[in-house]
């Protein structure tokens, strides 16, 4: 690599490590360490074709999206994944909730497969069509709506409390019975 591109790639980090960091932690299931890896692991292979790649960021999401199938279609998982309780601590009351939700959701998504896990970040954090996710995972449509159902139908029985602590129902989206037109007698 030559030093305009080494720059290059230099500033990419600086600038995107977080926002990728973010993406490997929660494909990985919550697990910090093991998010670092996948994301350490993707940059070697970008700068490895640096000068060859035409977008970056969508390269180095897609290598952390086929790294992460790539290891829950291993035969064994190579480590189990320990997840300790946070400790109670008191904490400024307007802010608990907020993070309380963080600590429900990230547990129950370490509880997840990591195929399940990994529809769910794809469809939901990074906010693609199930097209792209069909695309990414090299599955059907069909197979995404299904894995999405079932992992969002997992993701709720390990995490009723969720329901709770989030907002209303009724605050996110309007009842299915109601009629735009209005009805006469």
């Amino acid at each position: 690599m030559d030093a305009e591109a080494q720059e290059s790639f230099r500033e990419f980090v600086a600038n995107r490590s977080s926002a990728l960091l973010k993406t490997a932690v929660l494909l990985s299931g919550g697990d910090r360490h093991a998010g670092e890896d996948l994301l350490q692991n993707a940059l070697i292979k970008a700068a490895g074709r640096w000068h060859r790649i035409d977008e970056p960021e969508a390269y180095v999401r897609q290598v952390l999206y086929r790294q992460q199938v790539s290891r829950w279609r291993l035969k064994w998982p190579r480590r189990e994944l320990s997840v300790a309780e946070p400790p109670e601590t008191g904490t400024d009351p307007d802010t608990s909730g907020a993070a309380e939700l963080r600590l429900v959701m990230r547990g129950a998504l370490a509880r997840l497969t990591a195929r399940q896990r990994t529809v769910l970040v794809l469809r939901y954090f990074e906010d693609l069509p199930e097209g792209e996710v069909a695309r990414i995972l090299g599955c059907s449509v069909g197979t995404v709506r299904s894995a999405t159902h079932r992992s969002l139908a997992r993701l709720r029985a390990l995490a009723p409390e969720l329901a709770v602590l989030g907002p209303a129902a009724d605050e996110q989206r309007p009842s299915r019975d109601y009629s735009p037109v209005e009805v006469r007698q």
